[in-house]
């Protein structure tokens, strides 16, 4: 694997040779040495390569060289600097009690192995397990927040027993059927309550075999302060706009009656919703209804256009009024689809009861990093997409106060791919401070 910031080959002439060979001699004869008599030496940087070794004697040596071996192909790109700076928010002034909520989907370890092909520029040492927990729990740990929604979790107790050492309790949810991830909460025990819990199993509606999981906490520090936090991984199925409209609408609807079960306490949904900030689940999610019959099920969700190639070369589809119509005539719902996407099949008008926003929308950043909506430009990056689809919403009673905002694209896209080095994912993980609105008891 290529070194970071020094990576090379390096070999040596003795000084024996160096004496007894002329000057225009030894540049002709050197080449004929590199390849016949030296012994290559990797000179690593970082603990993150997978050889251990160095050339400390080497480098002692009075005299070294370094030389291309045009024998041995090797990657020579570095990965890019990857920083991540917080953002603050220009809301009014709120409650001084704070909380920080994460949401990260992690990359399950079987689905990185099962689909290889969406990694090919990824050094394979990157998409190691050992190597990404370790990063992923570096990364949350350094964060530090007050809540942590994870998604994608196959190995649940290898990120647990970190997290525990950290100070946090947890709770999984794994998905039904023959898949073995599913969505983890963790959250600091010395900080939060839990009051209550509440898992969702999709199949059980007859939305595939996603989960979620919902949470009432009550703050330690206050007698009356309660938050419900909700965590959800949407159906991947870019033609499936129906079930995830439908596992969404879903979530809303019980995060609503935990929350007035709970005083009306303010609610926090984290989780990769599989849709992009242009599309129309995301104006479902921030307006609080759509119509569905003005959509095609296989575009609700925004995904077809986040090919890199696509992105990259700023391709965009145009959309006329004819070929509008011509996609409703086509596309017609089946009263099956209606059915799951709306719970009813007389129902055209999807309505949910929280009123959302997102917190990064809310807490403006650079023009490096957003886009649409003021979202991320990216918060998932493989050779088979490039584009938003995590979020951190919340409802009425919070006010966001910063965002850890997310990486410029240019940075990103010379990642050839995530993981990288200091990145545990193939998604960016979101970080939000929240307040409480002056005025808010629950």
């Amino acid at each position: 694997m290529a070194c970071n910031t020094c990576s090379s080959w390096l070999y040596a002439i003795s000084p024996m040779e160096r004496a007894t060979a002329s000057s225009s001699l030894f540049i002709r004869d050197s080449f004929v040495l590199f390849f016949a008599r030296c012994r290559p030496t990797v000179f690593v940087c970082g603990s993150d390569s997978p050889s251990g070794s160095s050339s400390s004697s080497l480098s002692r040596r009075s005299y070294s060289r370094q030389w291309y071996n045009p024998l041995r192909r090797r990657n020579f790109v570095q990965d890019p600097e990857i920083v991540r700076h917080w953002v603050e928010s220009e809301q009014p002034v709120a409650s001084p009690e704070r909380f920080t909520v994460a949401s990260y989907n992690i990359l399950a370890d079987k689905n990185a192995s099962e689909h290889r092909d969406l990694y090919k520029k990824v050094p394979s040492y990157y998409m190691k397990w050992d190597r990404r927990k370790r990063v992923i729990c570096k990364e949350l740990i350094e964060c530090d927040p007050d809540i942590i929604c994870l998604q994608e979790v196959d190995k649940y107790f290898d990120i647990s027993d970190n997290m525990v050492k950290a100070g946090y309790r947890g709770s999984y949810k794994r998905r039904t059927g023959d898949s073995i991830d599913g969505c983890a909460m963790f959250w600091k025990a010395d900080k939060f309550q839990l009051l209550e819990g509440e898992s969702i199993e999709f199949k059980g509606i007859g939305l595939r075999d996603n989960v979620a999981q919902l949470s009432v906490f009550k703050i330690s520090e206050s007698e009356s302060r309660r938050l419900v936090i909700g965590n959800i991984h949407v159906l991947y199925n870019p033609s499936r706009g129906d079930i995830k409209l439908g596992q969404i609408r879903f979530l809303l609807s019980r995060a609503k009656i935990l929350s007035e079960k709970w005083g009306n306490a303010p609610v926090v949904l984290a989780g990769d919703f599989n849709s992009t900030p242009q599309s129309a689940i995301y104006k479902f999610l921030s307006s609080s209804e759509i119509n569905i019959m003005f959509y095609d099920r296989r575009e609700l969700s925004g995904q077809r256009s986040c090919h890199p190639a696509q992105v990259f070369c700023n391709k965009k589809e145009v959309a006329s009024t004819i070929i509008f119509m011509d996609r409703l005539l086509k596309n017609c719902w089946t009263e099956e689809e209606v059915i799951l996407a709306t719970g009813n099949a007389k129902c055209h008008l999807v309505v949910h009861p929280l009123k959302l926003r997102s917190s990064y929308a809310t807490v403006k950043g650079s023009t490096s990093t957003r886009g649409f909506n003021d979202e991320p430009l990216s918060t998932s990056y493989h050779s088979k997409f490039f584009g938003t689809v995590d979020y951190l919403w919340y409802s009425d009673g919070l006010v966001p106060k910063s965002v850890l905002d997310t990486i410029p694209t240019d940075i990103l896209r010379r990642t050839g791919g995530l993981p990288c080095k200091k990145l545990g994912s193939d998604h960016l993980a979101l970080v939000s401070e929240f307040a409480f609105s002056l005025g808010t008891e629950g």
